[in-house]
């Protein structure tokens, strides 16, 4: 017999975050954490050499909430860097 398991919304945006996570840690030697998500914006931490990057806020802008909104249309407006 199959059980399907069910997931909170935060915990399908913390495994997708954990997704992104490995991938800019294997490829680019950085990291992402998801710090918080209310009223519709998910708020996300970089690390590693994502730190210092010139490139962090396209990252976060293009990259991480593009993939939010893929994924979750219906509940994310925007995903923000916080320090």
């Amino acid at each position: 017999m199959d059980q399907k398991i069910e997931f909170s919304l935060e915990e399908q945006m913390r495994g997708l975050i954990e997704q992104l996570d490995a991938y800019i840690g294997t490829y680019h030697g950085g990291s992402v954490d998801y710090v918080s998500y209310d009223d519709r914006i998910v708020k996300v931490r970089l690390g590693g050499a994502c730190t210092d990057c010139p490139l962090s806020s396209t990252t976060v802008k293009g990259w991480i909430e593009g993939t939010f909104k893929q994924f979750f249309p219906e509940e994310v407006d925007a995903v923000e860097q916080v320090h």
